[in-house]
């Protein structure tokens, strides 16, 4: 038995609740990991208060993030009291997940915790700040430099976005971070944001095509937020899309790519293959201040993380929310 959160639905009834978890539980996998520290994004937030359906079979251990030590496999890339991470691959979904003391998944899902970071810091990172780095990636694969402009960051207090600004502000590039809550502008210039974008100036429906304005974009919202993106980005500029806090809808025309070139880059961090997962966490080891992380970073136990999940999706939440699965 291992305590954890445990999402169970019966008679339609759907219900996330901490308590003692028989092993039996888990799925079949080659290795199991004794898990340290989890998170919470905004997946998490729909999985445990059952407002979307992204559990996919019950009874489900949420949690699509974890760190903590491999306690026993058959896997050839691990041994016992190797420090692992893992992000995605439907975990917390269609395969138990990391909130909870004890998870059992496929070895090859697995990345080795970076020698730079602890375990918690790697969960104030999660899926969000992995996210994110595969957004920095992409524009600078697209060929964006500092010196073409501004990156316009949105949602930027949550945590792709605020991860995504402090990694934009230490590689030179100046960040326009929109936010639909004014009272934490300082929050972001302290994170690197040169400029705030009220959100309003977004999030309403705008022109198929609009005065150039960004050199490149990470957008976490979609929807209008995202449309408007694309319509205001530089010739031959590029949008990475990664959320979609404001809808699932990207009403827009094709303006934007036929007449300015602008390229749309789609970034899955769910399924994302091994060398690009290790390239992103090599990245964040090197270009991600731990002092901007730690000042972003709120730690709860695993006994509020229920509570918090629905905090996380009514916007009351900044930054990353690390979970400490022994209390």
């Amino acid at each position: 038995m291992f305590k954890g959160i445990l999402i169970t639905k019966d008679d339609g009834v759907y219900r996330a609740q901490l308590q003692d978890i028989d092993d039996a539980v888990l799925p079949d996998a080659d290795t199991t990991v004794q898990v340290e520290w989890s998170t919470l994004n905004y997946k998490d937030g729909l999985a445990l208060t059952g407002k979307s359906p992204v559990v996919r079979r019950f009874p489900m251990v949420p949690g699509i993030d974890f760190a903590g030590t491999v306690i026993e496999t058959s896997n050839p890339a691990w041994k016992v009291g190797d420090r692992v991470v893992l992000n995605g691959w439907g975990v917390g979904e269609t395969h138990c997940g990391g909130l909870a003391a004890k998870a059992r998944v496929k070895g090859e899902w697995l990345v080795a915790l970076p020698a730079s970071f602890s375990a918690r810091q790697a969960m104030a990172i999660g899926t969000a700040g992995y996210t994110a780095m595969l957004c920095v990636l992409a524009l600078e694969k697209h060929g964006i430099k500092p010196a073409d402009g501004e990156i316009l960051v949105t949602g930027a207090n949550g945590g792709v976005g605020s991860v995504a600004i402090a990694v934009l502000a230490k590689l030179g590039y100046q960040v326009a971070a929109s936010t639909g809550r004014p009272g934490e502008a300082e929050h972001l210039k302290s994170l690197g944001a040169s400029s705030i974008v009220e959100r309003s100036e977004l999030s309403a429906p705008g022109k198929p095509i609009g005065k150039e304005r960004w050199a490149g974009v990470i957008d976490t919202v979609g929807s209008h937020t995202l449309a408007n993106a694309c319509a205001t980005t530089k010739y031959r500029g590029a949008v990475a899309a990664c959320g979609l806090a404001g809808g699932m809808d990207f009403p827009a025309t094709v303006a934007p790519f036929i007449l300015r070139g602008v390229t749309l880059y789609g970034i899955d961090s769910v399924m994302a293959q091994l060398t690009v997962r290790q390239e992103a966490w090599e990245r964040l080891g090197r270009d991600l201040e731990i002092a901007k992380l730690d000042a972003i970073t709120r730690e709860i136990p695993l006994s509020e993380a229920v509570a918090v999940g629905a905090e996380l999706l009514a916007g009351k939440v900044r930054g990353r929310v690390v979970v400490d699965v022994s209390r």
